[in-house]
């Protein structure tokens, strides 16, 4: 499952929704899930809301149902901050949150955790890229990078918020051997934002030596009213 969290807001922050956002995350069942825009802290919020976490925001979505998480904190400000997470079922060997913001106020990070599934290490990285295409391109080849120094036998799933309304990301990652899940199966990405009526693909699932089935847009009720993202899940297959 891989979901913009918001800051656990609904769209144009009208109203805290995180406790909701956890019981439908927890509904999923998922293995592992790949989190964007999720808070560590924000101290002026916590005062204002009385049902606001006493743990990050990654920590309370975990609860006791994914034992493991890791927290890349991409973005820093006076009252808290916010990055990537991910949730797993599998012990998370190592994680390291690498940042490839490019100049200006935009912080975007790709947070690489390795899980070790039953007889394999499976290499997942979690990514929100920028808003503006110079700044996606130059992220894109820092992904691609990154996929190159791994095993070239050892499973990858890329997943997370790509912003790529202009479909550019697949030809560049094709160049290391990462499909879409949504593209092998109905031959175009998912649309995904905004969560309500969705119009631009913005996230994605890409994996390599592995197989996808099944990939859904979650983006009926109670999906549509929990972020301005709609989740995206599917079955993955080593």
């Amino acid at each position: 499952l891989t979901v913009n969290t918001h800051k656990g807001f609904t769209f144009f922050n009208r109203r805290f929704i995180l406790p909701e956002l956890r019981d439908a995350v927890r509904t999923t069942g998922a293995d592992v899930v790949f989190l964007q825009e999720v808070l560590g802290a924000h101290q002026r919020h916590a005062r204002r809301f009385d049902n606001w976490p006493q743990t990050p925001h990654y920590e309370f979505l975990a609860d006791n149902m994914w034992t493991e998480f890791a927290y890349g904190r991409n973005a820093v400000y006076p009252d808290g901050d916010h990055g990537n997470a991910l949730l797993s079922k599998f012990p998370i060997l190592h994680h390291e949150n690498l940042d490839v913001s490019v100049g200006g106020n935009e912080e975007r990070g790709l947070l690489h955790a390795i899980l070790d599934v039953p007889g394999r290490e499976v290499h997942a990285i979690c990514v929100h890229l920028g808003l503006r295409e110079s700044h996606r391109q130059l992220q894109l080849q820092l992904l691609c990078d990154v996929v190159a120094l791994l095993p070239q036998d050892a499973p990858v799933i890329v997943a997370g918020d790509f912003n790529d309304w202009r479909l550019r990301a697949d030809a560049v990652l094709a160049r290391q051997g990462l499909h879409e899940a949504f593209v092998r199966e109905f031959g175009t990405p998912a649309k995904s934002f905004p969560a309500r009526w969705p119009l631009l693909y913005l996230d994605r699932i890409y994996v390599r030596n592995a197989r996808t089935r099944n990939p859904v847009v979650l983006s009926t009720r109670p999906w549509s009213h929990l972020s301005d993202h709609a989740p995206l899940a599917v079955e993955i297959h080593l």
